[in-house]
């Protein structure tokens, strides 16, 4: 067995379900300057973090001096069946995205992470140096997932894996070890168009743009301040999150469930009640969500979404 087999037996082991190796150089540059030309254009809203590191965020080398290998993970977080269900339609509550209602997956994912790391050093049999990254870290992690065999980009502009679907979390393990790396696979978004077609706000443009900034997930997870009210009719009942361009994409359906038993999900956490959620201090908000990726949204973010929420629900 080959020493890449052993790292994603490995990694499959730890409970991921996706699992390539590509090398640390940077990403194609076409990518780069179609990522540089979206920042430009303002369409990142207030995403400044976005703008910072963009030397690191395309080139993993830059991560980790040395760096030769990146080992990409993929975690399905596809709901169970009976964990889709939701409570029925009520105006009192609004709905939070289906990646949400799980523990937050940083958390869940780094350990194992280090885990998969320790392996490459057994495995090799070298102190190899690692770098473990999980979403926060700067880095074009779709890209490299793309490279190293695991799927491709929808025009929904989501990461899909041919099998697992569009419901996939991406981690990465940046390392000094030489491992050989997998080909990119065949497959392609099928460019049916329906998320343009579906997106509430028009986000996802025709042409193959996105702008983050009519987008319901950047609007009541990143945006800071008042929703222009327009964009905040949109919104709907969607008090965190917005699942419509995955939901619809035809390579969702079919796709396995979650698989991975010890990565927890919160029922309760399908649909909140939006009164309460509005009414929330900074010890009630923070006991709540406390290892949620609700917190992502901050106190006065889910309070203005829970208030949105209501004011749709009153005007029809």
């Amino acid at each position: 067995m080959s020493i890449e087999q052993e790292i994603k037996d490995r990694a499959l082991a730890l409970g991921f379900d996706a699992v390539g190796i590509t090398d640390a150089s940077p990403i194609d540059s076409e990518e780069v300057e179609r990522l540089r030309a979206w920042l430009a254009s303002g369409r990142a809203g207030q995403m400044a973090y976005l703008h910072r590191n963009f030397e690191k965020r395309v080139d993993p080398g830059s991560l980790l001096e040395g760096a030769r290998s990146v080992i990409v993970v993929a975690l399905n977080y596809k709901l169970r069946e009976e964990e889709a269900t939701d409570p029925a339609a009520d105006a009192k509550f609004g709905t939070v995205a289906e990646y949400a209602r799980y523990e937050d997956y940083h958390d869940f994912m780094r350990p194992l992470l280090h885990e998969l790391a320790q392996r490459v050093r057994e495995a090799t049999g070298e102190k190899h140096r690692f770098k473990v990254c999980v979403d926060s870290v700067p880095l074009a992690e779709r890209a490299l997932a793309v490279r190293a065999g695991l799927g491709f980009i929808g025009k929904n502009h989501m990461f899909i894996h041919p099998k697992l679907g569009p419901q996939v979390f991406l981690g990465e393990v940046v390392t000094t070890a030489s491992l050989v790396p997998d080909d990119p696979v065949a497959g392609v978004c099928i460019s049916c168009g329906r998320c343009v077609r579906m997106c509430p706000t028009g986000a996802l443009e025709a042409d193959g743009q996105f702008d983050a900034r009519k987008c319901i997930s950047y609007l009541t997870i990143e945006h800071k301040g008042a929703i222009e009210p327009e964009l905040a009719k949109q919104v709907g009942d969607r008090v965190f999150g917005c699942d419509q361009c995955v939901s619809v994409c035809p390579h969702r359906h079919g796709a396995p469930a979650r698989a991975n038993a010890p990565f927890r999900f919160y029922p309760g956490r399908a649909r909140l009640e939006l009164g309460r959620t509005g009414a929330m201090t900074a010890e009630s908000f923070a006991a709540e969500f406390e290892g949620s990726p609700i917190s992502r949204a901050g106190l006065d973010g889910l309070g203005r979404n829970a208030q949105i929420c209501m004011d749709n629900a009153q005007s029809g």
